[in-house]
């Protein structure tokens, strides 16, 4: 039976990653996972699978309304598809991990998918590669996640971003302060949440408070921006929640400064967005140009102890597809997928080939075989066509040379000797220049 365009497509949300996509992702994958090794952490896998009741313990109301359920034939019980590797990691430190010394320095990279609608035009495969602190509750925690994505993006060569910090426990103790609940606090975190102040305004109208509180709600809206907003902040807060996070958004932002990395630093006071189990500084990356964040994070102190052990956390963690798009035209990018060699053999003997073959590859030169029998401009126009740097020929035992024509057609004489020797590549680079 032959398949319609239609029958093989695929479901909306999901894409494939052909070589060059791939090749990008997996180095830009790397180069996270060796900042994080750097800083300490261990990398961890989480499984595909889970019991949808264990999983949903560390997942708030947000996250359960994403998840993919399905029954287990085997137990009879529900399974679910991760949305979120966090409350993962979650439950292997509180039952995995209880007799190893405190903190847990834990790294991932994974795939998780979330149901999303349609009309969104957002993707439901989501890979997260991201880090986990747990067992410290302290500023310089705190800082210590901000730094590490500062230096991710800068390894990664990404100038033109931004860290919106916020600060959940100020907006919750804004919110806690006004008596509202419900249907009613559910609309002004709304309002809040997309700055917009004449909502606000008329949320208040409509649902009176104190004027104390009055006042702490409408300044949400305005309360971003730089460092001054912290001081805007301090004037308007009366209730002793806010001004407690206000004070931890100052000492994390004191050991920022010590890191001096404060310059790419915008504050978002009346930032409600972000999953249910944060508990204090929150934190989104953004890079000039592209809407969605890249990155995003916080603490979440209450949500191992839902799993049985209580102790503090903070994480963070980056969206590999979205921070592709954005790195994706860098120069050191461009290459990743291309092969350094194809070998055309023009004798009917392979051994030769494949001894070179393998002399290359232990070299570390990416070597592949032209094993299809065809002419050399059809080989030429297959390695043009797949980028791959050179086609080397190989001749029979009276050769005295081997040829490599470079992708723009230029031969460049080899001597078989130069085959074992280190900077082949180059040689052939700088002759290419120099003709």
């Amino acid at each position: 039976m032959n398949l319609s365009p239609h029958d093989i497509a695929l479901p909306r949300g999901v894409s494939d990653l052909l070589p060059e996509a791939a090749a990008k992702l997996v180095l830009i994958e790397d180069r996270l996972l060796r900042v994080f090794e750097l800083w300490g952490f261990r990398r961890i896998i989480t499984p595909r699978l889970e019991y949808e009741d264990v999983l949903a313990t560390g997942m708030g109301e947000g996250l359960k309304g994403k998840t993919y359920r399905f029954d287990d034939r085997q137990s009879g019980r529900l399974l679910a598809l991760s949305p979120d590797i966090t409350p993962q990691i979650a439950r292997i430190a509180a039952t995995r991990m209880t007799s190893q010394p405190l903190p847990h320095r834990i790294s991932y990279s994974e795939r998780v998918l979330r149901q999303t609608e349609i009309q969104a035009g957002r993707s439901r495969e989501i890979f997260q590669t991201g880090v986990e602190l747990i067992g410290l509750n302290s500023p310089e925690a705190d800082a210590e996640m901000i730094v590490m994505t500062i230096e991710v993006m800068k390894v990664l060569g990404v100038d033109n971003f931004t860290i919106d910090l916020g600060q959940v426990e100020f907006c919750q103790g804004v919110f806690q302060a006004s008596g509202l609940n419900g249907k009613p606090l559910q609309k002004l975190r709304e309002a809040v949440s997309r700055k917009d102040s004449s909502a606000v305004a008329d949320l208040l109208g409509e649902y009176p408070v104190s004027a104390e509180s009055a006042r702490e709600i409408s300044a949400l809206p305005r309360l971003f921006g730089g460092r001054d907003v912290l001081t805007t902040a301090r004037s308007i807060a009366t209730n002793a929640r806010s001004l407690s996070a206000l004070e931890n958004l100052q000492h994390v932002l004191e050991i920022l400064d010590i890191h001096g990395v404060t310059d790419c630093l915008s504050i978002d006071l009346g930032e409600t967005r972000g999953l249910d189990y944060h508990s204090g500084i929150t934190f989104e990356g953004f890079v000039t140009g592209f809407g969605e964040p890249v990155c995003n994070g916080g603490r979440y102190d209450t949500l191992i102890s839902r799993y049985g052990f209580d102790t503090p956390a903070t994480g963070f963690t980056f969206n590999l597809l979205n921070l592709l798009q954005t790195v994706e035209r860098r120069p050191e990018l461009q290459g990743c997928a291309v092969t350094d060699f194809l070998l055309f053999n023009t004798s009917n003997d392979r051994r030769k080939v494949l001894h070179i073959a393998r002399q290359l590859r232990s070299m570390g030169y990416t070597t592949a075989r032209d094993i299809i029998r065809r002419d050399y401009a059809q080989s030429l126009e297959y390695a043009k066509k797949l980028n791959i740097r050179c086609m080397l020929v190989v001749g029979d035992d009276s050769m005295s040379y081997h040829a490599v024509r470079s992708l723009d057609g230029r031969t460049i004489p080899i001597d078989s000797s130069m085959i074992n020797r280190p900077g082949l590549m180059n040689y052939i680079e700088e002759s290419r220049g120099e003709n």
